[in-house]
């Protein structure tokens, strides 16, 4: 009965809506879930351009405030890399290990990651159904390749924040009464074991690769470079990891034809976009229609920014004597009766640096993945297969570029810390940092030790449960399937 009266209301929703809308969203409308308005029509995209429309939309997701802000305070400002800075509560307690199933942070990405989902799968579920001459058979393979890989990139930020995830695959085409039964779990889902989302980011990915071109217009679509990164990162996160897998693709990325820029700095200049490094980079034209609005969240002496870089961070930067990422990386401001914190004198205040176009609709562009990071993973792969030495080597290659000797570290175990050291000051604000502990199995003991001024403790108090997220109490409000995380 109560799944009656759920139609009853499913279908009042509908026929309440707009009847020229192509596809409708129904409750809960974070999963993403699309229903055809014409359900006696078989046909979702009547041309090419409504198909590449609708690509074109999952791509515009790597704009959203997600990836323009999110991406980098979950993975930075979650770390011990970052301050929250700013003044938002929400960020607060994403810096302090202490969420609760309401933060807004928390709910808003859900729905965002959910609802591009939604867009992937209504894609993948119907392009090759597209009847317009204009579009080729090869051209619809890679459609469908290009939205699988966005599905499996957004996957893969949900399962890392969440753990266990809904995993949607399908639209909902129809609602009848007939038809409730089969569509009540994909309209409410239970969450999915992690593992299963891995096998399915997995198939997503390898499906993309058999179909993605070697190249694009720019480095912010889907190729096959970008495509075996994303794989040879989830083999180094999902439990329990594949090495081989690991360096079976970092070398396939590695042979695609990537190169180190010569000079670090230049990575974070307006003209050097697009380089040999960067693999996949979200580009941005620029002005009131494709500003990229995140870099002022970094940047700027007009209010407070978040992810403030860390004491403890800057004192490795020290101790190393990698001036010439520190510089690159982070830049002082006197902000005077500007505002204070307790983490910094005023005079000398740090800001993010790798964003340097903070201004009114930016034309920076976002670097997601590069070489460096993917030459790191193979030396993690190599390290862990037994051989540290040329674990070393592509570390010392990293170093190398910013003048530093080379690493002292000889043994698996040192190799592996050594690693660990180099990622984090080479990939200072991408949003790698808290990954890369979680996935190691580092985070709690290098977080709960994380240093501040004068190399006191921050008494954080991070848990085996706060490693991942809580589910939204808006989701669980509206989905009786789904289940909270241990903890929250």
């Amino acid at each position: 009965m109560k799944k009656y009266a759920l139609f009853l209301i499913i279908t009042l929703t509908v026929l309440g809506l707009n009847s020229c809308d192509k596809f409708l969203e129904l409750e809960p409308e974070s999963q993403g879930i699309a229903v055809n308005n014409t359900s006696a029509d078989s046909i979702f995209y009547k041309s090419a351009s409504e198909a590449e429309a609708a690509l074109g939309g999952a791509y515009r997701d790597f704009k959203n405030e997600y990836f323009e802000l999110d991406y980098f305070v979950n993975g930075d400002g979650q770390s011990d890399d970052a301050y929250a800075g700013a003044d938002n509560p929400a960020n607060f307690q994403i810096d302090e290990y202490k969420l609760d199933a309401i933060n807004s942070n928390v709910s808003r990405d859900w729905r965002y990651l959910y609802s591009t989902i939604g867009k992937c799968n209504t894609i993948i579920n119907n392009v090759r159904a597209v009847n317009d001459p204009a579009m080729t058979a090869i051209r619809k393979e890679e459609i469908l390749g290009e939205a699988s890989f966005i599905r499996a990139f957004m996957y893969f930020q949900a399962v890392q924040l969440w753990g266990d995830v809904p995993l949607q695959l399908k639209e909902v085409k129809t609602i009848s009464a007939a038809t409730l039964d089969a569509i009540y779990p994909q309209i409410f889902p239970a969450r999915t074991p992690q593992a299963e989302v891995y096998a399915q980011i997995i198939v997503d990915l390898e499906t993309a690769l058999a179909k993605v071109p070697a190249s694009a217009i720019d480095k912010g679509y889907a190729t096959k470079g970008a495509v075996n990164a994303v794989l040879a990162k989830v083999y180094a996160s999902i439990e329990p990891h594949d090495w081989s897998k690991v360096k079976q693709y970092s070398d396939a990325v590695i042979a695609g034809g990537y190169s180190l820029m010569p000079n670090y700095e230049d990575l974070w200049t307006i003209a050097n976009e697009n380089t040999a490094e960067a693999i996949f980079e979200i580009n941005y034209n620029g002005g009131t229609t494709d500003g990229n609005w995140g870099t002022k969240m970094f940047r700027g002496l007009d209010w407070k920014k978040f992810n403030i870089p860390s004491n403890d961070l800057l004192a490795l930067y020290d101790a190393e004597g990698d001036l010439k990422r520190k510089k690159a990386n982070v830049t002082f401001e006197d902000v005077s009766g500007k505002w204070s914190d307790s983490h910094y004198p005023q005079t000398k205040y740090p800001f993010v640096n790798k964003w340097r176009n903070f201004q009114e609709g930016s034309n920076q562009n976002y670097i997601f993945i590069r070489l460096a990071d993917i030459l790191l993973l193979k030396a993690e792969a190599m390290n862990e297969l037994g051989d540290p030495s040329g674990a070393a080597a592509l570390v010392n290659q990293i170093r190398a570029r910013v003048s530093l000797a080379a690493t002292t570290a000889s043994s698996q175990a040192d190799l592996r810390l050594a690693i660990e050291k180099e990622r984090r000051l080479e990939l200072a604000f991408e949003g790698h940092r808290w990954f890369d502990l979680k996935r190691t199995g580092r985070a709690i003991e290098v977080i709960n030790n994380a240093k501040g001024v004068n190399g006191a403790s921050l008494f954080y108090n991070l848990t085996t449960e706060r490693l991942v997220w809580p589910i939204p109490q808006a989701e669980l409000d509206k989905n009786i399937n789904l289940r909270q995380n241990a903890g929250y």
